[in-house]
């Protein structure tokens, strides 16, 4: 817009010199105005006085600094409004909200302010924490590499005698954020298994079958229940009760039965930490028996423990409750003599195990089966 060359001063002037009576069209060719020009300045500033020009346009310039300053508090409440449900206790907390409040057209000081941050630790960079803690961190890797199971004290002792002087709560916060201080759990690997053909055998002794279940007595305690079945004719030659049943109990169980019964040929079973342990492998190894795993999550490979596991489940632990382990075994015991010699068995043809395939070689006096 093209500027007056005439002062506010000079028009109201000009237009007191037409209200003293000069003609107008002299007055134009005067100041060398047009008369659209004159009229114009009438209408705008007639009976107006200088000073009153002045303060005029000192309240323009009040206003407009006004409206500058509501507009600056308009943005600044603005950007407070989105980091109000926050909180900034940290310097790194507080630079981030400094960078939203400079996003958000704020000035860095007034974002400063209000984040309660120095313009020096927002202009400051923090270092990295990898390169800060680095020779902490390549410490502690040190050590645990070569100790794995030492704690914290243990490491630390170890880098004071190694002449490293670091602050304790240094380390123990580097140490947390390695996450050493949570213990590492390796995921249980098991070896391949090939599937092993669920053959009928012809003759007891050919293949036995065992398997593990849990129950609780009344008082909420747990135990633990070792099966044992001929995969032959189905029968049961124990049912081992306890609260902890570990691999050199399983070997003692079975050298009981062996002991009774004979050595079998085979044994097939899950993939228990008792049954794959070094103590059992080497045990059966000694005794000549082949171990025959099942793959892992196929229970039904090993079908006739389970099948066994079921009705024992269903006749005796779900339809009683014990209130210990010395009434666990005496019904376990009744029950297993009517399983073996009463019980009809239906894919034996509804005839009992010991009746379906009879043992040729027993221990003198360990196991005679009732008359029917």
């Amino acid at each position: 817009m093209k500027k007056s060359r005439f002062t506010e001063n000079q028009i109201v002037a000009v237009l007191k010199e037409g209200e003293a009576g000069i003609p107008v069209v002299e007055l134009c060719r005067k100041h060398g105005i047009s008369n659209a020009t004159y009229y114009q300045w009438k209408s705008k500033y007639s009976g107006v006085q200088v000073s009153e020009l002045h303060r005029l346009r000192e309240l323009e310039a009040e206003n407009a600094k006004l409206k500058r300053m509501y507009a600056d508090l308009a943005l600044e409440n603005s950007a407070i409004k989105d980091v109000l449900n926050r909180k900034f206790l940290t310097p790194s907390a507080r630079r981030e909200v400094v960078e939203q409040l400079v996003e958000s057209k704020l000035s860095v000081t007034r974002a400063c302010q209000i984040a309660g941050l120095s313009r020096a630790a927002y202009y400051k960079r923090p270092t990295p924490a990898e390169q800060r803690d680095a020779e902490v961190i390549d410490a502690l890797n040190a050590i645990v590499t070569r100790h794995g199971r030492w704690g914290f004290w243990k490491c630390f002792t170890r880098l004071r005698l190694d002449g490293r002087c670091w602050n304790k709560k240094r380390v123990h916060r580097v140490y947390c954020e390695m996450g050493l201080n949570v213990p590492r759990r390796c995921k249980k690997r098991l070896t391949d298994r090939p599937r092993q053909p669920l053959d009928h055998s012809l003759e007891p002794n050919r293949c036995w079958a065992l398997d593990f279940m849990h129950d609780a007595l009344y008082c909420g305690r747990r135990f633990r229940t070792l099966n044992v079945i001929d995969e032959a004719n189905r029968e049961c030659l124990a049912i081992e009760v306890g609260t902890s049943i570990p691999s050199a109990r399983l070997i003692r169980v079975l050298n009981r039965l062996i002991n009774c019964y004979g050595t079998p040929e085979a044994i097939r079973l899950d993939n228990g930490p008792e049954m794959v342990s070094l103590a059992f492998t080497e045990w059966a190894g000694a005794r000549g028996i082949a171990v025959r795993y099942i793959q892992p999550g196929k229970p039904n490979q090993n079908a006739f423990i389970e099948r066994f596991n079921k009705t024992y489940r269903t006749e005796v632990l779900d339809a009683h409750l014990f209130a210990n382990l010395q009434q666990v075994q005496a019904i376990t015991e009744q029950w297993l003599i009517d399983y073996n010699e009463y019980r009809p068995h239906e894919s034996l043809g509804d005839i009992p195990p010991v009746q379906f395939m009879p043992r040729l070689t027993l221990a003198p006096n360990l196991y005679q089966p009732l008359s029917t």
